[in-house]
């Protein structure tokens, strides 16, 4: 489907479609999906397909996540203001800034923020990501690093949610060990042909509980505890 129109508008029938299909459903998802401006997270020749429901190429085999799964994946992982989250592949940012919007609203004082610590393992990327977050007026919120994400970011944690844009062939051990008790991941786990997003949960006693809730489609998480680049 293609949208004529403003950005805003094109923004406002986009989020409207996506709650009448179900995948948001929480006024904190809806919010902060009206919020963050798509168009300024994906290359400037796609801008006029920023509002379509779908994946777009962003460079170096990598792509922004259609609007649907942000979506989605930002619902299942039960986000409030205040949390402290992890994602696992940062691409343009885009995806962070959403998240940035329910756990860091702008109209909450800024004590009461969360915040996010993305990782991207592309140096080209993490500083494409970073730019377009300052520029959307997310830098105080996200914070960018550049590394490998399936061995987390130690310095931050414990984090109350990690978020894995990219498919690993399981759950990256550091990052279970990075994730507070109460805890919860959002990951796609599989092989190039067949994948799953699941919901990790560790529960208070340290026991991890997973369940598989859909079949999804994401690019290969590369490193030390995913995929070798030779591998896939």
């Amino acid at each position: 489907m293609t949208y004529t129109g403003s950005f805003e508008e094109k923004r406002r029938r986009l989020v409207e479609k996506l709650v009448r299909e179900g995948y948001i459903r929480s006024e904190r998802v809806k919010r902060a999906m009206l919020r963050v401006p798509r168009e300024l997270f994906v290359p400037e020749e796609l801008r006029h397909m920023a509002y379509e429901d779908t994946p777009l190429p962003i460079g170096h085999g990598q792509t922004i996540s259609a609007p649907h799964m942000v979506a989605m994946m930002t619902e299942f992982a039960d986000l409030e203001p205040g949390m402290r989250v992890l994602e696992i592949g940062a691409g343009s940012g885009y995806h962070a800034a959403v998240i940035a919007e329910v756990v860091a609203p702008s109209d909450l004082p800024r004590d009461r923020w969360g915040h996010v610590y993305t990782i991207e393992r592309i140096p080209e990327l993490a500083e494409y990501a970073r730019r377009n977050l300052d520029r959307a007026g997310y830098a105080d919120r996200v914070t960018v690093i550049l590394g490998d994400g399936t061995k987390g970011y130690p310095p931050a944690a414990p984090y109350d949610r990690i978020i894995v844009t990219a498919a690993a062939p399981e759950v990256p051990k550091p990052l279970l060990e990075q994730l507070k008790p109460g805890g919860k991941i959002v990951i796609p786990i599989g092989d190039r042909y067949m994948q799953y997003l699941y919901i990790v949960e560790k529960l208070s006693d340290g026991r991890i509980k997973i369940r598989n809730v859909t079949p999804c489609l994401f690019v290969p998480l590369i490193g030390e505890y995913g995929w070798r680049e030779y591998e896939y």
